[in-house]
């Protein structure tokens, strides 16, 4: 079993912010494969699916961004599943909107609900799926920005980054890792 996490905020003021970005990956997997999140539990919606023979768990935790692991965490343990088979995803300031890159392990770079994740899942040795969004161009708060909606400009790039990141996911369901980080790295 594996489980994909897209990090973002629940609600509809934040739904189409650069925040929810990994939100956005998961409902585009719901979307392809016209599945639901079914379930409520552990601070967070989720579906439990089969895909490529792999028994998949897509989360979107419900805790808000800065406590994701409150989410992830129990999940993990419910289904008895080891950090190694978990992929979480979320937005990355330091790259540009329309690209992903992928990661075996890391710090948080300051990103709350990595830092979060780290926390709950006690190793920094978990399997990351950066999306960018950029960085602002004017002087608006990184805070202000991150929880605003993409521009016009940058919205295309955006839609073909889920659009990828997705199949990065899927990808991921028959591929080790590595080879899924070759694969789509670069």
């Amino acid at each position: 079993m594996k489980c994909i996490v897209g990090l973002g905020n629940p609600g509809k003021k934040y739904k189409d912010t650069r925040h929810n970005v990994g939100f956005m990956v998961i409902e585009e997997l719901l979307n392809r494969h016209q599945w639901d999140l079914n379930k409520k539990k552990f601070n967070g919606k989720y579906a439990m699916e089969h895909l490529q023979g792999e028994k998949v768990l897509l989360l979107q935790p419900h805790t808000y961004m800065n406590l994701s692991g409150q989410s992830i965490r129990p999940l993990m343990d419910y289904y008895n599943m080891d950090v190694d088979d978990v992929l979480v995803m979320y937005d990355d300031l330091d790259l540009p909107p329309g690209k992903i890159r992928l990661r075996q392990k890391g710090g948080h770079g300051g990103h709350n609900g990595i830092r979060s994740s780290i926390d709950h899942l006690g190793t920094k040795e978990f399997k990351r799926l950066r999306i960018g969004i950029g960085r602002p161009t004017t002087s608006i708060p990184v805070v202000d920005y991150v929880l605003g909606s993409f521009t016009k400009e940058q919205q295309e790039d955006v839609e073909h980054s889920i659009k990828v990141a997705a199949d990065a996911c899927e990808y991921w369901l028959q591929n080790p890792f590595l080879e899924v980080m070759n694969e789509y790295n670069s």
